[in-house]
């Protein structure tokens, strides 16, 4: 059984990396497989199981587990934040940012209507693990780090969390791949003009194609440094924000200050600066491993009926859209592409875009970088909404 703090950190790193390593070089079944369950989720799993097991020693790896998980999770979302630059965000037009927030709005709806229906089979404070959840579901991994450190979520919540995160959210993107097919009939029914979406993308597809500075050691370091500064200020600003007003609480607080100090960073020279993509997933990975390690497998017994609640809260979604789209004449890319932009984040919103054109893949790219500006704040305000339900 590990005792030592570092050992304890070190495995967890190497855990990560070796599951990276794997899906970075997979062919054949095992590609496959890392397409349904990615190395993020596997991260999650494979901690957990060794929590399960006993690997290390709860009590005495405690304080390195304290010292690491909101700090690092803070330089995160620094990280994560500066890739967004709010200028070209807009550049998306008001019909694709509609369907973003169409989205974002009936996402929240669904756990609402959610958690009201199952709260009696899952619990009333499963308002903290659904908030979790709506966090990723509406942005990506990162803010459901984010929602689980401003609202001091449990471990075991977040276990449960994750596990509607890989199963309900895979099959949601094999739909929606599947229903690209559809494309031609759908926008006929709903009447929608795909011609200002090509411009759009046009232009996007163009300035990509000027961004090619590579990642070298100096933007690395220069990165982490930046991350960890803010970090460090942001946990001392939250303290005092939560002193002058005593709403909410530091953890919220600091959140906010960080993501505030991001965007205001990503339309500066530092937001041009490559490799924050890689910085905020090494982050991401190192939290992902920390918050498992202390979540056993043991605790998941009512996994099914959460697993069923993500499925109520995609269906609700997917009949909202339906009428959005049918309302306002969009068409089937903006809203699969937007709603996978919300639950599915970058990793897969890109795919999405890529799968009906070549050239519509940067939409997919910033729909899904807006979902990160947005998944916190709704996080925690649909998780506040819960609770008040409870």
């Amino acid at each position: 059984m590990i005792t030592n703090g570092f050992t304890y950190v070190a495995v967890l790193l190497f855990m990560a990396a070796v599951l990276v390593t794997l899906e970075k070089n997979a062919k054949g079944g095992l590609q496959k497989f890392f397409k349904f369950v990615p190395a993020v989720v596997l991260c999650y799993l494979v901690a957990m199981l060794m929590c399960t097991l006993k690997v290390w020693d709860m009590a005495e790896t405690k304080g390195a587990y304290g010292a690491l998980k909101n700090n690092l999770t803070y330089a995160m979302i620094f990280a994560m934040l500066l890739r967004c630059d709010i200028r070209k965000v807009l550049k998306l037009g008001p019909k694709m940012l509609i369907g973003f927030f169409s989205a974002t709005i009936s996402i929240v709806i669904g756990f609402l209507a959610a958690f009201s229906l199952m709260k009696g089979v899952i619990g009333s404070d499963a308002w903290m693990g659904l908030g979790a959840l709506c966090g990723s579901w509406v942005g990506g991994s990162g803010n459901m780090v984010a929602v689980q450190a401003a609202l001091d979520i449990s471990e075991a919540d977040m276990g449960y969390a994750l596990v509607i995160d890989s199963i309900d959210y895979s099959l949601w993107v094999m739909f929606l791949l599947w229903a690209i097919q559809l494309a031609p009939r759908f926008n006929k029914w709903t009447k929608a003009d795909t011609s200002k979406l090509d411009e759009v993308s046009a232009r996007l597809e163009e300035e990509a194609k000027l961004n090619t500075k590579p990642v070298t050691f100096q933007s690395l370091i220069l990165l982490i440094g930046c991350a960890f500064l803010v970090s460090a200020i942001g946990t001392n600003v939250g303290g005092v924000l939560y002193s002058a007003t005593h709403f909410s609480d530091k953890a919220t607080w600091t959140v906010l200050f960080v993501t505030v100090v991001s965007l205001i960073a990503a339309v500066t020279p530092l937001g041009k600066v490559a490799g924050s993509a890689e910085v905020s997933n090494l982050l991401l990975y190192s939290v992902i491993g920390l918050l498992a390690s202390r979540a056993s497998l043991l605790e998941l017994g009512d996994a099914p009926a959460w697993i069923l609640t993500g499925f109520i809260v995609l269906a609700i979604h997917a009949v909202l859209m339906l009428l959005v789209c049918k309302l306002l004449k969009l068409d089937l890319f903006t809203a699969g592409v937007a709603s996978l932009a919300n639950i599915g984040g970058t990793a897969s919103a890109p795919v999405l875009a890529g799968s009906y054109s070549g050239s519509l893949v940067p939409v997919g790219i910033l729909m899904a970088l807006m979902g990160y500006v947005v998944g916190t704040p709704v996080g925690v305000l649909c998780a506040n909404m819960m609770k008040a339900l409870a």
